[in-house]
């Protein structure tokens, strides 16, 4: 991106940090356009497929003199061995998510947009999928790094609405790319089955991250004398007086509902990463990438 670029999310300072990250992946792709993954598409690392602009990192040895003779930019050659990987972003953005403090929501849209930036980066193929009970906004198939603006007004303007129903909505979600990764960010406090949407990501061959976002004081509750429990989906509300016995049943239920999703994801080799919204971006983009 330019450096003119000014976000509510991000500034130029921080782009330029982001590219130098890049989203690794475990994944042997099929098929595919020119990029940074590794293919078993026919051909081997000799033969000469595309050229693309050289990045931080990348091999000298593979700069093409010619063509910077010609534009005075670095560019490198590709081979056919390398190919872009489809990456999907779940963004939650469900009521449950505008809360805490730090905001669960816009730690979560920052977050997206880090993922988002740094795939585009690596020349993959981005889709940001933005959902509740329904999928509210999506951008398909968006490539190269002019087209994180796109992503940026989308999240910039994005509104929290409905009710948690992402594993339903995920795993009725029409997947047609092949071989990818799919990035689910979410607090994940949703109804239906968590296996049912694996299950559908690992049918469409997809590389799963589920980005587990919650505020501080929902991992230790701030909780005075008195205080009135509001379900801010569907309204209903509790009026309850803190006790030890109140707090020690809360953090039972909590560690539980952390222990099932670890185990599930644990067995079924999906990478779970859980922060908190008090973690500033570039460590939970750290976490992600640090996760393979």
């Amino acid at each position: 991106m330019k450096n003119k670029l000014k976000s509510q999310l991000f500034d130029s300072d921080f782009l330029k940090k982001l590219e130098q990250l890049v989203i690794t992946s475990k994944i042997t792709l099929v098929d595919g356009a020119a990029g940074n993954r590794k293919s078993r598409a026919k051909g081997s690392s000799v033969e000469f497929s595309d050229y693309r602009e050289y990045s931080i990192g990348d091999d000298f040895k593979r700069i093409d003199w010619n063509a910077y003779g010609r534009f005075e930019k670095l560019f490198i050659k590709l081979f056919m061995e390398e190919r872009e990987a489809p990456v999907h972003i779940f963004l939650d953005n469900s009521k449950s998510m505008d809360w805490g403090e730090p905001n669960k929501g816009i730690a979560s849209r920052r977050l997206a947009a880090a993922l988002s930036y740094i795939s585009l980066s690596s020349y993959d193929r981005v889709s940001l999928v933005c959902l509740n009970n329904t999928v509210d906004k999506y951008k398909p198939d968006l490539r190269g790094k002019n087209s994180f603006t796109q992503i940026l007004n989308l999240l910039e303007n994005l509104e929290y609405s409905g009710t948690t129903d992402i594993f339903n909505t995920i795993a009725k979600f029409n997947l047609k790319s092949g071989k990818g990764i799919s990035i689910v960010i979410s607090d994940l406090f949703t109804k239906g089955n968590l296996l049912d949407m694996i299950n559908y990501l690992q049918f469409k061959k997809q590389e799963i991250y589920i980005c587990h976002v919650l505020a501080p004081q929902e991992v230790e509750p701030e909780i005075g004398m008195s205080l009135r429990l509001i379900d801010i989906e569907s309204g209903e509300f509790r009026d309850v007086t803190s006790s030890p016995d109140l707090i020690k049943s809360y953090k039972k239920v909590y560690k539980r509902f952390i222990t099932n999703i670890e185990e599930i994801c644990k067995r079924r080799g999906v990478n779970y990463i859980f922060m908190e919204s008090s973690l500033p971006v570039e460590r939970m983009v750290r976490k992600v990438v640090n996760s393979i």
